[in-house]
This record gives structure tokens, sequence and C-alpha cells, in this order.
């Protein structure tokens, strides 16, 4: 019985305060192709992440012979196509100074990076650098185009990666690599098909 009154209360307290209104979702109407790479490049870059752009699988393996020469081993998501394996050792994502990853999508007003769980979050968030190839043909203007592409087949979770990891807990100084990878590069690739 204490509970019905609670409630009762709770309703009578509640009954002259207006609704809550939800903004309208953001747009970002009639974003060409480069605008939203471009947007995307300076939002995740203005987040301390980088950004290559790439021609395609072939100059994407390429730019990745030279981009790994400085890394002892790689931990890669099952997701990657075989072309985009570093010739690196493979190392449990603890151990690995490369995490390399292949991204949902990405999405241009936040600068932001859609990883699935599907992968794996260990090589997402334990190597201290994080490579990310995201096909161009999966980048969206806002998070909601993102989500509605993506509805018909998405994961337990998505990891919404918009730079590295940062932190500013003690002392209210910024420390990149607290939680997670220091360094983000977002690789896009304009056609990721052989």
């Amino acid at each position: 019985m204490s509970k019905n009154r609670i409630l009762s209360h709770v309703r009578r307290a509640l009954e002259h305060r207006p609704s809550p209104v939800l903004p309208d979702p953001l747009t970002l109407p009639g974003l060409s192709r480069e605008e939203a790479i471009a947007l995307f490049t300076e939002r995740l870059s203005g987040n301390g992440g980088e950004v290559v752009r790439l021609p395609d699988l072939e100059g994407a393996r390429e730019w990745l012979e030279g981009f790994a020469k400085s890394f002892s081993g790689a931990a890669v998501s099952r997701m990657v196509p075989p072309v985009l394996y570093p010739a690196l050792p493979a190392l449990p994502p603890e151990e690995a100074p490369l995490g390399i990853s292949w991204a949902l999508g990405a999405v241009a007003e936040t600068g932001t990076v859609l990883l699935s769980s599907r992968e794996g979050r260990r090589t997402q968030l334990l190597p201290p650098t994080h490579l990310v190839f995201v096909p161009e043909e999966a980048l969206y203007a806002t998070l909601l185009e993102a989500l509605q592409a993506l509805k018909d087949d998405l994961p337990s979770a998505i990891g919404l990666h918009s730079g590295p990891s940062k932190s500013a807990d003690i002392g209210q100084v910024m420390v990149k690599g607290v939680h997670g990878p220091g360094r983000l590069v977002a690789a896009l690739i304009a056609e990721p098909h052989d």
C-alpha cells in the first residue's frame, strides 16, 4: 500500500509540469562526399586524431607497408580484409603496439568512427596506436543517418571513437592514452572493393 501512496504523491507533484520536448534530430542537408570528408577530417583532427585518404585497397596496402614499419607487431581484427594485414608479427592486443580495425562507418558531424563489438573491443582499446580503415562509402553526415543505414545488421554494441583516449581526471591535466589508444588514425578508402 505504501508504494501506491508514494506513486500517487509523485503523480500529483508532476501534474503541472510541462512535458519534456526533445530536439529535432540534427541534419546536415545536401553534404557532398567531399564536404563530408572535409568535415570528418576537421572534426577528428580537432579531437587529436589523424586522417589519411587512400584511393583503394591496393593503395591502402602500399601505404600500410610504410606506416607499419615503426611497429614491432600488430593485433588485427578479423573484420579487416586479408590484403590489409601488415607484414608484422601477430600479437595479442594487450602486447601489440598497433591495433587495426575495419569501421562499420564514420560520422562527419562529430569526426567519429563506428566500430563493431563483433571484432572484439580489445583490439580497439588496448594497443597504444589504433588504425581504423573506413570505406568512404560508409561516411555519413550524421549519427542518425549512420544508424539508419546500419539498422538491419547492428551488432550488440557499437564503439564510437572520436579521437585518441584523453582524460583530465587528476589535477585537470590532460593526458592521452589513459583509457584507450593515445593515437587514432582513420584511413579513408575511396574504393574499398576489389
